[in-house]
């Protein structure tokens, strides 16, 4: 993810938990699942979006299905968004259809014989990215990380943002601290000053930003980020329904359209109060950055390019043993029927 746009998260998958697994997969179980159900009705397992997002209104006003039904299908929503990696797991194992991360958490799945392919693409976010630091912290530029300790998800997105800064000011990556934390865990850490900077992206820096205490010393843009948000789509259930694969990528297009044009619609979608709101200055900040940032579209020539640079960043950074084959993974919404 939060699936307004599709989610940029991903986790290092050594340290994925069972309990991480189940949580995507808990209301799902096997590839018969997915298939017709009364009235030959295809379900389509989803992860449920949570309080915010193009998912999370169409869950609420019955849109997506109404959506859906024109291709004979619905949803079923299983588990919750989260991380990729646990996603790609699922998808892997007949146990989820569809799930939502970025170009780089992406890659580092895609190395371990995946089961899925990647559908729609929405554009690198470069606002609400980047390298997060404290206010006050001394920190005015990225080459004063050097010698920091900084905070990523490993193989994902904050590995990314910020190896690619340290090339970009042409810094060795060994100059600066790389601390592996799930991105759940990271906040607490931060502000706890057990790390000096956090490469996040828009699901956690939002709050951070919106608190008032912290800010982007390099966001995307500054960064020269590449990292696309992606939907991923299981390879099996693309074949035996590509129609139901290509009305939701219809759906997620025209919705997050309207989105950008107004984001504080897909905002407390169920609630405006407790942990899963977004209230105050974080509004505002969310907000803002969903204003300049992407809409889903189809993958295209020059964005297959951009990714196949991410893999061969990652595959010289070691990231990944060697680069990974992106192209071979990717459908043309276009041409499905």
């Amino acid at each position: 993810m939060n699936l307004p746009r599709p989610l940029r998260t991903a986790a290092a998958p050594a340290l994925l938990t069972a309990t991480a697994l189940l949580a995507l997969t808990a209301c799902g179980s096997s590839e018969a699942d997915s298939g017709s159900g009364a009235g030959g009705t295809v379900d389509i397992r989803i992860p449920d979006p949570g309080n915010s997002g193009v998912l999370a209104l169409g869950k609420k006003d019955g849109s997506l299905d109404k959506a859906l039904a024109k291709a004979g299908a619905k949803v079923r929503w299983t588990g919750s968004a989260g991380p990729f990696a646990p996603a790609a797991q699922a998808m892997n194992a007949d146990q989820l259809d569809i799930a939502t991360g970025s170009i780089t958490s992406g890659i580092t799945s895609l190395a371990q014989r995946p089961g899925f392919k990647f559908f729609t693409a929405v554009d690198p976010d470069a606002a609400g990215e980047g390298i997060l630091v404290k206010n006050g912290s001394g920190i005015g530029s990225v080459a004063d990380l050097v010698g920091k300790k900084v905070a990523v998800n490993q193989g994902g997105t904050g590995e990314y943002l910020l190896l690619k800064a340290l090339a970009k000011a042409g810094i060795p990556a060994e100059k600066v601290k790389r601390v592996y934390l799930r991105p759940d865990q990271t906040a607490a850490v931060f502000n706890a000053g057990k790390v000096d900077a956090w490469a996040v992206w828009a699901t956690y820096a939002v709050a951070e930003i919106g608190s008032g205490k912290a800010h982007f010393v390099a966001d995307g843009a500054a960064i020269g980020s590449d990292n696309y948000s992606l939907n991923a789509v299981r390879t099996r259930f693309a074949e035996q329904h590509p129609g139901v694969v290509k009305a939701l990528y219809r759906y997620l297009h025209d919705a997050s359209a309207k989105e950008k044009q107004d984001p504080a619609a897909y905002l407390n979608v169920f609630t405006d109060a407790g942990p899963t709101a977004v209230t105050g200055k974080s509004k505002e900040v969310q907000t803002a950055f969903t204003r300049k940032g992407g809409t889903v579209d189809a993958i295209g020539p020059k964005d297959v390019e951009r990714f196949e640079d991410v893999a061969g960043f990652y595959a010289e950074q070691k990231v990944t043993p060697g680069k990974v084959d992106v192209a071979t993974h990717l459908l043309d919404i276009e041409k499905l029927k």
